[in-house]
């Protein structure tokens, strides 16, 4: 092995140890900090306190690089005083999508909060200034309500102004410390990472609600690997029940952000998870205009009528969650729906998701949806649903995941594709259930389990016990069941047992059991006869 191969491995373990003790010292700030403030109700501040430092410090960061490149190399915007700062306001703002005055700057509260008897007042002022920047500008819609949940007046925080200040200080000052290092060579991960790391945490610590708003990353990237695979970059990435925005962000892990040419597409109907999402693009550095994240229920009031179709579609709606359904006599002629000749059931909206993602799928993309089981097998409309896809070919591959992968459910879920344009009349039909590792309380896929469900989707041949080819013919005799246990069958791992052998060893222990009785029976004699 090359010494340049030991080093680029030593500098992987190296970044891997840091970012594992980062994780530690964020995680326990976070439980430290919280007191006696429920978890779940405490990650706004976190959170909303660790998007506050970035935009702060991107926003230096912008200003300071675009000072020096003029011939300024002593410019320092957070030196700046307010009335100097104004002077520049209206081009950042087209650029950035927001403004925050030197004085309104993370690290400037940060010095002077703890002698502010007035922080709480200090921080909602800047909160409403800084979405007021945005106010009539093309970022408007973005920045607007992104502070909404971080209630600095909350008694959740203390009973008293200046208990609630002093807890205020100290998450200012915990997130301040946090070693993020020089902002323009790794914040823009480090920023995102942690994002992504409370996040989980706080989901994983949350039970049911947590799987609301948070789809495992390593699901996350199954998914988005999916819908890419044979490209290098894809017009639209979309997610119409997108959460906090996981599975969108994986496209710009995996093709890079730039690869997305025309942007990132969601929609949540939980207004704190819409915030959170929007906040997490932001942390990834996603600018304002290469992403469009709206609040409001997908099925009934769709936001991105005007940006269909997409070339890139990824989920995991809620499971059968009830719906309006045929009890709206307008969705039966819904473009999205009207095809299938019948709407989901009202108890049971999974298909309906899933018509609506093929609607807006490009003819030349992919979608990948994670769904409840029961969709694969259950009768009444959903039957007639999947007969409308499998005839019409739209099902591409169906996978079986293993149980226990996601936060506040134990069940073992599905990954349906979805394609317009198939090279076959076939489906594949593959069973992940046994490819997790287990971690904590939960499984996990491993980058090796990906790999291997990854290898079986692209090849698309049949493997003994993992995947299988079936004619969409043989799924209309089937009853239309596409359940993957239908399909590929599982391995019998039961001990072989040889029964010619059993036998004989049976036999040789009846002969051993009379020998035994005769020996005994003579014991027995022997003492009656000295008796």
């Amino acid at each position: 092995m090359s010494l340049n191969t030991n080093n680029a491995k030593a500098a992987a373990q190296s970044r891997e140890t840091q970012r594992a003790e980062l994780h530690k010292t964020i995680w326990r700030i976070a439980n430290d900090l919280r007191g006696s403030i429920d978890g779940w109700d405490f990650k706004q501040y976190v959170l909303g306190l660790l998007f506050y430092r970035f935009i702060s410090e991107n926003l230096v960061s912008y200003l300071n690089n675009s000072e020096q490149k003029a011939g300024n190399p002593d410019f320092d915007y957070a030196a700046l005083s307010d009335s100097q700062a104004e002077f520049g306001r209206q081009e950042t703002v087209n650029e950035k999508g927001f403004y925050i005055l030197p004085s309104e700057l993370f690290s400037n509260v940060k010095s002077r909060a703890a002698k502010d008897p007035n922080l709480n007042e200090t921080l909602e002022r800047v909160f409403l200034n800084i979405e007021a920047s945005a106010v009539g500008a093309a970022s408007e819609d973005d920045i607007k309500g992104l502070f909404d949940d971080l209630d600095v007046n909350s008694n959740k925080l203390g009973a008293t102004v200046a208990r609630r200040n002093e807890k205020l200080t100290k998450l200012l000052e915990a997130i301040g410390d946090l070693p993020f290092n020089n902002f323009q060579d790794s914040a823009i991960d480090a920023f995102g990472d942690a994002y992504e790391y409370l996040l989980t945490m706080y989901a994983s610590n949350a039970g049911k609600s947590g799987g609301e708003f948070f789809t495992p990353q390593e699901v996350s990237e199954l998914l988005a690997r999916i819908t890419v695979v044979g490209k290098t970059e894809v017009n639209k990435v979309y997610d119409p029940a997108c959460g906090s925005g996981s599975l969108l962000l994986k496209f710009a892990k995996i093709l890079g952000k730039d690869n997305v040419r025309q942007g990132f597409f969601g929609q949540e109907i939980n207004l704190t998870t819409y915030n959170l999402c929007r906040i997490n693009m932001f942390l990834h550095d996603i600018n304002y205009e290469k992403f469009s994240i709206a609040h409001g229920d997908t099925l009934l009031d769709p936001a991105h009528w005007d940006d269909e179709p997409f070339e890139a579609i990824v989920s995991n709606p809620p499971y059968s969650i009830r719906w309006e359904g045929d009890a709206n006599p307008l969705l039966i002629n819904d473009p999205r729906f009207a095809p299938a000749g019948v709407l989901a059931p009202k108890s049971k909206a999974d298909l309906a998701f899933t018509m609506h993602m093929l609607s807006w799928l490009s003819t030349n993309g992919t979608a990948a949806i994670v769904e409840f089981p029961g969709v694969l097998y259950r009768g009444g409309a959903e039957r007639k649903i999947r007969k409308y896809l499998i005839d019409n070919n739209f099902i591409d591959t169906v996978i079986q995941l293993p149980a226990d992968l996601f936060f506040g459910t134990s069940i073992a879920t599905c990954i349906i594709v979805l394609k317009k344009s198939k090279s076959d009349n076939r489906i594949l039909f593959i069973d992940a259930s046994a490819e997790f590792e287990r971690s904590g309380n939960k499984n996990t896929l491993s980058s090796t389990n990906q790999e291997k469900i990854l290898d079986a989707y692209i090849n698309r041949t049949d493997i003994e016990y993992f995947s299988k080819l079936v004619d969409n013919s043989s799924l209309a005799d089937n009853d239309y069941n596409i359940s993957v246990s239908s399909y590929v069958q599982p391995e019998d791992t039961r001990e072989v047992i040889d029964i010619g052998e059993l036998n004989a060893q049976i036999a040789n222990i009846v002969a051993r059991q009379q020998e035994l009785r005769v020996a005994i029976d003579a014991i027995v004699a022997d003492l009656e006869g000295e008796q």
